[in-house]
């Protein structure tokens, strides 16, 4: 009965500390990502703390070769949509994203690699443009919209802000968290790679957005919203809004076999 005794006083409380070290939520319905900092992005800087320690990083635009791939890939593919053909599951639309961080109590391993829906964000100057345009057309008929996403891609280097990429995290909710949802809120960096030749991978930090989170500033609020309504425009409203991601450019590579081979480019 002793040891039984000490053994609860002993590790009872250790169990219930790594319970606890990755509730985010904290008894709300929102989190407040801690590890990076964006008070300098309008400078072109963003803080976050990777590896264990708080460092500062560069935002680069994606390069020239990086925007024409990824704008055509997008509209050949809407070609196919009008024609009631199947888009192609490679292309820009689908990010691999690699993440590491934090062990989930069902795996032995920090690391991981899932696939994303990968999107532009418009600029801060036009998101609400974009919204609005987004919000009155979203009961239009399916080959309008169509066509409001054709016009967004044909002048996205005017609409969309060239040093992020934009997401959607579906699945976590406070009772349950995906590998990448715990590995970005514990380590922002990560990589995302698109399969496609030519190929790429861009080095970003990732920024968590609840979309119940008082806290966010105007703009984050846009940015959840434009996007869950970019989501839902084609998918169909969602039964709740999901948390947004923020992938703010670091490092851009071409990964093309023979010809990139891994080399950074930006």
């Amino acid at each position: 009965m002793k040891e039984i005794f000490l053994f609860i006083l002993l590790f009872i409380p250790l169990i219930l500390k790594a319970v606890k070290k990755y509730d985010f939520y904290q008894g709300k319905d929102y989190f407040v990502q801690k590890t990076i900092d964006t008070k300098n992005v309008e400078k072109g800087i963003i803080r976050a703390k990777v590896d264990g320690r708080f460092q500062d990083f560069k935002l680069v635009e994606l390069p020239e070769e990086f925007l024409n791939w990824n704008f055509q890939r997008r509209l050949s593919m809407i070609e196919k949509i009008k024609k009631k053909e199947a888009p192609d599951w490679a292309g820009p639309h689908n990010g691999m994203v690699a993440t590491y961080g934090a062990q989930r109590e069902d795996s032995r391993f920090k690391i991981n690699v899932a696939v994303k829906g990968m999107g532009f964000l418009p600029k801060k100057e036009k998101i609400k443009e974009v919204l609005n345009l987004l919000k009155t057309t979203i009961n239009d008929s399916f080959e309008k919209k169509v066509r409001i996403l054709e016009s967004l891609y044909k002048n996205g280097k005017e609409i969309f802000d060239l040093t992020k990429q934009v997401s959607l995290e579906l699945y976590t909710d406070k009772n349950f968290y995906t590998q990448t949802f715990l590995n970005q809120m514990v380590n922002p960096a990560c990589a995302i790679v698109f399969l496609d030749i030519p190929s790429y991978k861009i080095k970003c930090l990732a920024q968590l957005l609840h979309p119940n989170n008082p806290y966010l500033s105007d703009y984050e609020q846009d940015v959840c919203e434009y996007a869950n309504l970019i989501h839902d425009y084609f998918h169909g409203e969602s039964s709740r809004k999901s948390i947004a991601v923020i992938y703010y450019i670091i490092e851009v590579f071409d990964n093309t076999p023979a010809k990139g081979k891994g080399k950074k480019i930006r």
